[in-house]
């Protein structure tokens, strides 16, 4: 990423789809509406932990704090997407 910003709106755009995936599979699939509601929760938990963790860099170790970032933001969506497949 070149810049902060671009992060963040990359971070919403990910979140948006994952989300937008729950819903469609609440409405289609008629899925079951708690667990739907528990990965929901998840997904906004996981958007508001990784916008705060790219707004306050450490100081000193900047490239490695962004790539722990973009790593653990991998594994989180993995793990979403997990729970969206066996719903």
């Amino acid at each position: 990423m070149a810049n902060k910003r671009e992060l963040k709106k990359s971070i919403n755009y990910v979140v948006g789809d994952l989300f937008q995936e729950c819903i469609v599979l609440k409405v289609i699939k008629k899925a079951d509406n708690a667990k739907v509601d528990e990965v929901l929760t998840d997904i906004l938990d996981v958007q508001n932990e990784f916008l705060a963790r790219a707004n306050h860099a450490e100081p000193g170790n900047v490239k490695g704090h962004y790539r722990k970032l973009y790593s653990d933001f991998g594994d989180a969506v993995e793990a979403i997407i997990g729970k969206m497949q066996a719903m």
